[in-house]
């Protein structure tokens, strides 16, 4: 079991930033892929971003290339979204993920590829 915890999330005006980060229970963070993903109000909630188990390798969704950096500290149990240049489309619930398939696979991308959930936090940013 891995349980997950975000926060920092908050009101931002656009083009302001955020960081984000979710905290995970147990010794075992580093064997687990993390993703973030996101649900604004009356969408599905869509993948962000992800991480590989040792951080060194990223992927982003098209849509917040260049502006969203996914970052870990295994020895911290915490893995990081960091949102720059903000804009009113971000508003959403932010979800944090951990899942046990290769870090390569399409379906880390996708909700499939995920066991474990954070609640959430949520981000507004207004124009």
């Amino acid at each position: 079991q891995v349980r997950l915890v975000e926060s920092g999330g908050g009101l931002v005006q656009a083009g302001g930033s955020l960081r984000l980060s979710c905290a995970a229970s147990g010794r075992t963070f580093s064997s687990y892929i993390m993703g973030w993903f996101r649900q604004a109000p009356g969408k599905e909630r869509e993948f962000v971003a992800r991480i590989s188990r040792s951080g060194g390798n990223t992927y982003y969704a098209d849509s917040v290339k260049g502006r969203f950096t996914c970052s870990r500290d295994n020895a911290k149990n915490t893995v990081y979204l960091q949102i720059d240049s903000l804009k009113p489309e971000d508003t959403a619930v932010y979800y944090c993920a951990a899942g046990s398939l290769s870090f390569t696979r399409p379906t880390m991308s996708t909700l499939r590829g995920y066991d474990y959930w954070g609640q959430g936090t949520q981000i507004t940013v207004s124009s």
